[in-house]
């Protein structure tokens, strides 16, 4: 076990200064895509279902509504083709996880929002 984490410790990626996020968050993911020889940037957003892991390899889960079908992606938090992740809205929620969030549509998928 202790091979692995030397091992991590050399092909570390340097940490980027990200916002603090938590389950039930409304966030904007900048993605780098590669298509060809250019390189454009895509913004992904979306309420976060769940952050899991630890260390490099922590992910995080995000899920969005496209064309009434609910799409859900997983990022790497650290990896190099995030360009930045942007806090839209705090949400209130009461679980680290809000997997039941899948079955809900409409007004009932609603997550209350924290002022801050």
């Amino acid at each position: 076990m202790d091979l692995i984490k030397v091992a991590e410790n050399a092909f570390a990626v340097e940490k980027k200064d990200l916002p603090n996020f938590g389950a039930g968050d409304t966030i904007t993911v900048h993605y780098k895509i590669k298509e060809g020889s250019k390189e454009r940037i895509q913004d992904y957003r979306g309420v976060v279902l769940q952050i899991k892991g630890e260390g490099t390899k922590k992910t995080f889960t995000v899920r969005k509504i496209s064309n009434n079908i609910g799409v859900e992606r997983i990022f790497p938090m650290f990896s190099p083709f995030i360009d930045s992740i942007e806090l839209n809205k705090k949400g209130v929620v009461r679980r680290k996880r809000i997997f039941y969030l899948r079955k809900l549509t409409g007004k009932k998928a609603r997550i209350k929002e924290k002022r801050i």
